[in-house]
């Protein structure tokens, strides 16, 4: 009982009024309280949980008798709320939170009327509810937001005048300002259809998905660099194209969802399908010196699980991961149970390969084909090639060495996998640590000399391998530091070393000094066919098991992707060759005897390798150089199933306590009987009707994109701490509606647009302001300032410098170098050249370290987490940025060369350059502010005060002039307004 748990109270009588179940509810007036004031003692989590009283439950508030069910008026819950002892009143006042007396009431009245619990409104799939009859309303939105207007006694704003609307519409939909001859075209539009014609343009427009995928690259952590210390850049661009492309192409959002979390596993998965699993690629990767990198991965679990929580759940599921979750029914191995459903997948990069690319270099390669077919005519005569290819391969077949391909019997490592590929040779997959150890054993029968190790590039492997190395600069390299090997369990030693290529500064020997610190690498020459030989000191002349071990240790995971082993019994100590193993083979017999195909092959190497021909090797060698080279970008790939990994609880979120394994499964608040093992199925499930919070929060997110703020508040946050929702009808209608219509966001979209209650004009006027100021109720128009990106691209665009061109790399606007230079490493911000420096934002190289400094100013993302919403903050550093930037300046320099060179007299001028920038008229008043800043800068420098040249760049005073008010109006809070 309570009673024994905590200090004996005193009886203490409270005073109860009769009331009814019906004057209070649970979800909307019960649980916001216990959740913000009594869940972080008395909520689900045990390790956190005070006198293991646990107020979330009903059962468990009344075995603790908290709850007093043979006398509801006597609960000790009362007893405690309604206290005046400081040593039993809850909540106590050490915790810094108190109830009001409205709280108190409804806590009383709830008790005394049967305290009935009820499930969080959220976890109870959305019903759909008939909107309110108003037949003079055509748009469901708008009869669900007047029902509820008229139940406060509240009338609707007026219609936003046209100018307004277009300017509203055409940034919401397109993120970019209507210029004013698109802005003139819709005011003076009679067609009575003429919005919905526009709504219907702009979403058909290929802007939609650029300004709607910056939205969804807040969800994805989008950035550019791998993040961390050393924060290099990375490539996945490609990503950030599908998203704009999927969008454009209303894509519907159960598919736009699975793919991004399961493409991979989709049947026969597409390039485009596996590119969008960058998803969860877009995590942090540390590439410091010292770090273990399967930590590493561990926490981009972390983060993976709850991103997954936050974009698709609206909940909070990262709090789990340390324990169960103090508000919301979400178990401490809950967190670990989505993570086992997401855990089993690799990291590779993907080749890109880009039609137009694919095209240019099939070109190529036909044109590389012919001249190296045509290469033998390249000699004086049929005859001087007949005796310098004889001479050539009589002085190979004299140094050539058969070698034996040796088959391993078995295969043992500390972590990787290790699978015996057709040819003979071993992939590694699976994870890497930054101390590997491959043994290998293999049956011999015949008299051994040497071994051969051929590193083998594969497209499965980091920039094509052969090592395994994923950082920046290292992607495909290994490391090897040392080979052993015995007979039979007798150890063999080994005497010299030779490699095909002079690789890093060690050589080759290093690999059996019984150094680790040293090795064999190849530093730069990755993606490359090489041949390590290693001599014994004496022949092995035994049959038996020849047990060879690589080590590869570094400060980095750095091991051997694929490889091949073999032996020769050849005598005398054998030095390794930059000929390929198939050419050597093939040159061990006689040429007549060897296969049309091995003569071709030796005919080929003969003539690209020749010194005789060097020169003519000339024009195929520059063709080589022409090829062009695929993007890569980062994406997923499912583990087949018998190389699983094994998730476990780590006790409390700790990478090094790991604890007992978790099966993958849903978190235990769904209480699904759903058997889900992979991440395909847990994404199918996310988007189904069995999830109750998918549509919810999406169209939420919608909401808050359109009116600044979401039906429920905390965009991330549907739980207990939530806010309830402003209108649940409404949300739950909408989360239905989406659905029904196909998960099509377009729909969703414009369903929003063409309601009255989106159209409503934005000023503060009338007994709305003053019940209403958060415009919760939605009586007036939204009015927030526009997002930082969307801040540059409405200057650019309105200036006339925005370039249209779509997809590719991110590029480099101007920006002061300093903002990089301080960062890790000291990037240089290298600006880009010609148009791209003048794309749109979306587009803007994002360095996590030391992000875009326009954009920071506008509270920009730095890539870092998930942001289910971003913050909106008005600061001085924002008008000094708009003002002094030289970003911005080069902008207003471009909007004052338009003006100036423009017809018309000086009102004319200022009239146009307002429009530019705000679409709508200006009034007489603002015309004639414009005009006398334009005369009193004209003044200032015909008396020198200003010089032209240092403004404008020009000794053209009308243009510097124009560049000062085109300063002036960029600086206008309405110009970066979303009215």
């Amino acid at each position: 009982m309570i009673a024994h748990m905590l200090k004996v109270l005193p009886c203490l009588f409270v005073a109860v009024l009769p009331a009814s179940a019906d004057d209070v509810r649970f979800a909307q007036d019960i649980q916001p309280i216990l959740a913000r004031k009594c869940y972080a003692c008395h909520g689900p989590d045990q390790q956190t949980r005070e006198a293991d009283l646990r107020l979330d439950s009903r059962e468990a508030a009344v075995e603790a008798g908290a709850i007093n069910v043979d006398d509801l008026s006597a609960s000790e819950l009362l007893a405690r709320v309604f206290s005046n002892d400081p040593d039993t009143k809850m909540p106590p006042a050490e915790a810094r939170e108190t109830l009001t007396d409205a709280d108190k009431e409804n806590l009383k009245r709830w008790v005394t009327a049967g305290a009935k619990y009820e499930q969080h409104w959220a976890f109870i799939p959305p019903t759909r509810t008939q909107p309110p009859a108003a037949p003079t309303l055509r748009n469901p939105i708008d009869r669900f937001i007047q029902d509820r207007l008229k139940r406060e006694q509240l009338q609707p704003a007026a219609p936003a005048d046209r100018f307004t609307l277009v300017r509203r519409l055409y940034l919401d939909l397109i993120g970019l300002p209507p210029t004013p001859e698109q802005a003139d075209a819709f005011v003076t539009d009679s067609d009575p259809d003429a919005y919905a014609k526009l709504v219907d343009q702009l979403l058909r427009s290929d802007k939609y998905g650029e300004r709607w995928a910056r939205l969804w690259l807040d969800l994805a952590r989008y950035a550019d660099t791998n993040g961390y210390e050393k924060d290099r850049e990375r490539s996945i661009w490609p990503y950030r194209d599908w998203v704009i492309k999927a969008l454009n192409a209303d894509m519907p959002f159960d598919q736009f969802s699975v793919e991004q979390l399961a493409g991979d596993m989709l049947p026969d998965a597409t390039d485009d399908q596996r590119i969008a699993t960058g998803f969860h690629r877009n995590t942090m990767l540390n590439e410091e010196g010292g770090i273990d990198p399967l930590e590493y991965r561990f926490y981009a679990m972390v983060d993976r699980v709850g991103t997954t929580g936050t974009v698709w759940m609206g909940l909070t599921t990262g709090c789990a991961q340390c324990h169960t979750h103090k508000y919301d029914p979400i178990l401490h191995t809950d967190f670990y149970r989505i993570m086992a459903l997401m855990d089993n997948a690799d990291e590779p990069d993907l080749y890109v390969r880009q039609p137009d690319m694919l095209a240019e270099r099939e070109k190529i390669e036909k044109e590389i084909a012919a001249q190296e077919n045509d290469l033998a005519s390249k000699f004086s005569s049929k005859e001087e090639f007949q005796s310098e290819f004889q001479k050539w391969r009589t002085e190979q077949q004299q140094t050539a060495v058969a070698w034996k391909l040796l088959r391993p019997s078995k295969l043992k490592t500390n972590l990787p996998r290790l699978e015996v590929q057709k040819d003979g040779s071993i992939l590694s997959t699976g994870d890497v640590t930054k101390r590997d150890v491959f043994e290998m054993t293999f049956p011999v029968d015949q008299t051994i000399t040497a071994i051969r190790l051929e590193a083998i590039p594969d497209e499965r492997l980091p920039a094509n391998g052969p090592g395994r190395a994923f950082y920046e600069g290292r992607k495909g390299d290994f490391f090897l530091s040392e080979v052993t090997a015995t007979i039979n369990g007798q150890p063999v030693r080994f005497s010299s070393a030779s490699s095909s290529i002079k690789a890093n500064k060690w050589g080759p020997k290093v690999v059996f000094d019984n150094e680790g610190s040293s090795g064999w690498a190849l530093s730069g020459r990755e993606g490359k066919p090489h041949q390590l030989v290693i001599n014994l000191a004496e022949p092995i002349k035994q049959s038996g098991n020849l047990q060879i071990t690589f080590l590869f240790e570094r400060h980095y995971a750095a091991s051997l992707g694929r490889f091949r082993l073999a032996t020769t019994s050849h005598p005398g100590a054998v030095v390794a060759k930059a000929m390929p193993v198939d050419v050597e083979a093939a040159l061990i017999r006689p040429f007549a005897d060897a296969t049309p195909g091995q003569r071709r092959r030796i005919r080929q190497h003969f003539l690209l390798t020749t010194p005789k021909l060097a020169e003519a090797r000339k024009p195929i060698d520059a063709l080589r150089k022409r090829l062009p080279t695929f993007p890569t970008t980062l994406v997923l790939q499912e583990r087949p199933a018998n190389n699983r990994r094994t998730t476990y609880r780590h006790h409390r979120g700790e990478y090094l306590s790991a604890k007992e394994p978790v099966p993958a499964a849903l978190p235990s608040l769904f209480n699904s009987n759903k058997n889900l093992t992979n991440r395909l199925q847990f994404a199918r499930w996310l988007v189904s009707d069995e999830n109750p919070l998918a549509a919810r929060v999406t169209v939420n997110r919608a909401w808050r994109a359109f009116f600044g703020t979401g039906i429920v508040k905390t965009s991330g946050d549907f739980g207990t701490q939530s806010d309830p929702p402003s209108h649940p009808e409404l949300l739950d209608w909408l989360a239905t509606e989406f659905m029904q219509q196909g998960w099509s966001v377009k729909k969703l979209h414009r369903l929003i647009v063409t309601s009255a209650t989106y159209q409503q004009s934005s000023k503060l006027v009338g007994e709305s302001v003053k019940r209403d100021p958060e415009n919760r109720l939605l009586a007036r128009g939204p009015r927030f300032r526009v997002d930082a990106e969307m801040v540059r691209d409405v200057m650019l665009a309105s200036s006339g410098l925005l370039s249209a061109k779509m997809y590719g790399p991110s590029v480099y606007p101007p920006q002061p170098a300093s903002v990089t230079a301080l960062a890790y490493g000291g990037m240089k911000w290298n600006r880009s050249k010609g148009e791209d420096q003048y794309r749109r934002s979306l587009y803007t190289f994002t360095k996590r370290t030391a992000p875009f400094a326009a954009f920071a100013v506008f509270d920009g993302p730095s890539g870092e987490n998930c942001l289910a919403r971003r913050n909106r903050s008005n600061t001085p550093l924002q008008a000094l940025t708009l003002l002094n930037d030289e970003m911005f300046l080069e902008m207003a320099r471009a909007a004052a060369k338009t003006i100036a060179g423009a017809d018309g007299e000086v009102e004319t001028k200022a009239t146009l350059l307002f429009r530019r920038f705000l679409t709508r008229l200006p009034t007489k008043a603002e015309r004639t502010s414009l005009v006398e800043f334009y005369d009193a800068q004209m003044a200032r420098l015909s008396d020198g005060m200003l010089k032209a040249k240092q403004i404008c760049g020009d000794d053209n005073n009308p243009l510097a002039a124009w560049t000062l008010v085109a300063r002036a109006v960029m600086n206008l809070d309405e110009v970066i307004t979303r009215n």
